[in-house]
């Protein structure tokens, strides 16, 4: 039985182009700010495309991933969704519906450990936005157990219920946050739009999370340092039609009584992951896939998270923390050997 997230060969290349003549003066870059963070292509353009037509068509593709999907725009298509009335079925543009419906063959493929309902635990934790969408709420201290299950009543991605018109139904009170998936659909959109302008060879970053087409204008291929946290040091790792994204407790967490909280929470529990993990790394042929999939190997932890990726023949990296002030010699599983230099 093939995975819900669909299966890939890590070793097959032999639909990779070939190194072409190397021409390194058409290697050029635009960039710019999206969903709170930054967004950057580096692309082959020995077309000339004009500079600003690459960065109009990425901007143009950010833009609709925020306007379906963005939990802080209040506006966006999930925003209605989140404020809608039980009972309500809301029509989902085909690219939200695609979103949608991978999130829930992972969170079942993981038998929950990655959920697109958890809005309402993620407001509890500080994590999520303010009712007017514009700023993170943020809290020093956790919540109470009251208030964790009285979030928790209103999570649940077994609620959730498609017709066979994609519209998706509202059961009262149920918030969708995919932001362990939209900025990964994001990449996985820019590269489309860049596609449409005859791009065929670029390197697509949003927030830290890549996706390479094609091959650098000097025939070489793209390539991305990824920390593997003994000596802080890291493998400059050839990346061949794929995506890399990467899930740890680096960003957006607190302190509280000698205890670091996370952002990244753990669905079944209603709380903050709590293990010796610092970072995931994951790669496949789909930047979305990769970001959920980091997302769930996180939540899953050390152990079950390794023979999660190991059973599925995925491509992942696993950062443990050592001794105090330390890191433990990574972990990886055997397709992301693989793909070493």
């Amino acid at each position: 039985m093939q995975p819900a997230f669909g299966t890939w060969n890590i070793r097959g290349y032999a639909n990779v182009a070939q190194p072409r003549r190397a021409d390194p003066g058409t290697l050029h870059q635009v960039g710019g700010r999206t969903m709170g963070t930054t967004w950057s292509v580096r692309f082959g353009n020995p077309q000339l495309i004009p500079l600003q037509s690459v960065s109009d068509a990425a901007e143009a593709a950010l833009a609709s991933v925020v306007t379906q999907m963005s939990h802080w725009e209040p506006d966006s298509d999930l925003g209605r969704f989140n404020r809608a009335d039980a009972g309500h079925w809301q029509p989902l543009p085909p690219e939200f519906q695609r979103v949608m419906r991978c999130a829930i063959a992972h969170a079942e493929a993981s038998g929950g450990a990655f959920d697109p309902t958890m809005g309402a635990l993620v407001d509890a934790w500080g994590f999520g936005p303010r009712d007017d969408g514009a700023a993170p709420s943020g809290r020093d201290t956790p919540p109470t157990a009251a208030e964790i299950d009285a979030a928790r009543a209103r999570c649940g991605w077994r609620r959730l219920a498609f017709d066979d018109q994609g519209r998706l139904r509202q059961p009262g009170g149920l918030r969708l946050d995919l932001s362990g998936i939209a900025k990964g659909f994001s990449v996985d959109r820019v590269a489309d739009a860049l596609g449409a302008l005859g791009i065929t060879d670029c390197l697509v970053e949003v927030g830290g999370e890549l996706l390479a087409r094609g091959q650098r204008p000097d025939g070489l291929p793209w390539r991305v340092a990824v920390d593997t946290g003994v000596g802080q040091s890291q493998v400059a790792l050839p990346l061949r039609g794929l995506a890399i994204a990467t899930s740890g407790d680096a960003w957006h967490a607190f302190d509280h009584e000698g205890r670091r909280y996370s952002h990244t929470l753990d669905p079944r529990s209603g709380e903050p992951v709590h293990h010796r993990l610092a970072s995931v790394t994951v790669l496949h042929a789909e930047c979305m896939q990769a970001d959920a999939l980091a997302t769930t190997l996180t939540v899953l932890g050390p152990d079950d998270g390794l023979a999660f990726a190991r059973e599925r023949d995925l491509p992942a990296l696993f950062v443990e923390r050592g001794a105090p002030g330390t890191l433990a010699t990574p972990r990886m599983t055997p397709a992301f050997e693989r793909l070493l230099p």
